[in-house]
């Protein structure tokens, strides 16, 4: 009887131990991240951004009410943090490679750039878009799209065709944290 008992415990400990993951989510990172020495960080509530008198086309209208909140992390690269810089690229990397949870949309190079989007929910009803960069003359940062039955296809097409107005309060108080 003691021995079935030792070797239930030693088997239910063995169980445990291989059912607990120590991966990092995207969102365990954005929390560890936040207020951190060296580090851009925001939320930004869409809303905010397309007022009510905003002049823009029903549609862009449907796509951005369905985003409901941008959060944004970036470590600019200076002389300074090169292996800072080093560090942070690899977390993010290593939430994003083999995760079933976010799937690739996306990858391109723009200005020195590499940008990886992805996102998580099916193609009918996601509810995330991420985009990750990183740059060695500009830094590491995501952005995270959190939403209802988004369409990334519409938001990338919507986004560029836009022109944000500059003198919206909200926009000017959000872009203040990245500059100095």
């Amino acid at each position: 009887m003691r021995i079935t008992t030792v070797l239930s415990s030693i088997i239910l400990l063995v169980l445990f131990t291989c059912s607990c993951k120590n991966e990092k989510s995207l969102q365990s990172y954005l929390v560890d991240t936040s207020g951190k020495e060296g580090f851009y960080t925001g939320d930004l509530p869409v809303s905010s951004i397309l007022s009510a008198n905003s002049d823009v086309s029903e549609d862009i209208r449907k796509t951005i009410k369905s985003v409901k909140k941008i959060n944004i992390v970036f470590l600019p690269k200076t002389a300074d943090n090169s292996l800072a810089y080093e560090i942070e690229k690899e977390k993010l990397n290593a939430i994003f490679k083999g995760n079933e949870v976010y799937k690739s949309l996306m990858s391109m190079k723009v200005k020195g750039m590499n940008v990886n989007m992805y996102y998580s929910g099916d193609t009918e009803n996601i509810d995330e878009v991420i985009a990750f960069g990183y740059g060695e003359n500009t830094g590491v940062g995501v952005a995270r799209l959190l939403g209802e039955n988004m369409n990334p296809l519409k938001i990338i097409e919507n986004l560029s065709s836009t022109d944000f107005n500059e003198d919206n309060p909200a926009l000017k108080q959000f872009l203040t944290m990245f500059t100095e």
